[in-house]
């Protein structure tokens, strides 16, 4: 539009000048569209929010901003020229929705993006070891509440390590469930828990490399990653998540993947506080 503007007044051999008074000076009020596309990894006390660029040429940067739920005031905490934003220090066991907006140089923001974007930082653990419960059942058992070595038979323990027959297992109760998610580079390769698949032994044979998410007593969700195995001992990776239910233990699902957006939602969270 400028450049078009900038052609006509060329041609006809006129010349204005762009004062701040100047009516015919071109004014942009016309807003950036929406970012699309945020997602959000979960990390122990953090969340790594992103998003795609928005193909406005005018794009100057991006607004985040945060709210304790997707129908809330959404508050700005930050903002960037990129497509990705590290909130620090949140706390564990909380839910944390996020959107963003784009800002063009003239200073129009859009509206907030759509997606149901939410972090549930949990905590996290590495290099723990656990041991064979036929010879040290006092340090064979693992708590994720307590992040602590107990005892297999200890009321806290979520899982245990059992060496039977020359056969490496990890173990889980009767009210738990275990299952094996396959060979991973890390233990922030699996996402969320299943929907299905669980074992129905009540054990996962341990393989290093290998992650497993389990299923506690009381409703909430883990992941395992073997580095490390022994005759008498493993050695593990883990994250838990501190909410009961919540299936999510590294990326959030949005909602565009859940369900559609109505316009009601939509419109519940045009209310963004700078």
């Amino acid at each position: 539009m400028k450049r078009t503007i900038f052609i006509i007044v060329i041609a006809i051999g006129s010349f204005f000048y762009a004062g701040c008074e100047d009516p015919m000076m071109y004014v942009d009020r016309t807003p950036p569209s929406a970012p699309t596309g945020v997602i959000v990894d979960n990390g122990d006390n953090m969340a790594i929010v992103s998003w795609n660029y928005n193909r406005e040429s005018d794009v100057a940067g991006y607004n985040v901003y945060s709210s304790s739920s997707y129908n809330g005031k959404y508050y700005l905490i930050g903002s960037t020229s990129g497509t990705y934003f590290n909130d620090y220090g949140i706390q564990n066991g909380t839910k944390y929705y996020y959107a963003i907006t784009a800002y063009d140089y003239d200073n129009n923001e859009s509206e907030l993006s759509y997606e149901d974007a939410y972090s549930a930082p949990r905590p996290e653990g590495f290099n723990q070891a656990i041991f064979d419960y036929h010879l040290y059942p006092s340090l064979s058992g693992y708590s994720f509440a307590t992040e602590s070595v107990v005892a297999d038979t200890s009321a806290l323990s979520d899982f245990y390590f059992d060496v039977t027959g020359g056969v490496y297992y990890l173990d889980v109760f009767n009210d738990s469930d275990i299952k094996d998610m396959g060979r991973t580079s890390s233990i922030y390769d699996i996402a969320s828990a299943p929907a299905s698949g669980w074992s129905t032994t009540k054990d996962a044979v341990a393989i290093v490399g290998h992650t497993y998410v389990i299923w506690t007593v009381d409703n909430h969700f883990a992941k395992v990653r073997i580095s490390s195995l022994t005759s008498q001992r493993v050695v593990f990776d883990w994250a838990y998540q501190t909410i009961a239910g919540e299936v999510t233990l590294k990326i959030a699902i949005s909602r565009q993947a859940r369900e559609p957006i109505t316009q009601s939602a939509v419109m519940h969270k045009r209310i963004a506080v700078q």
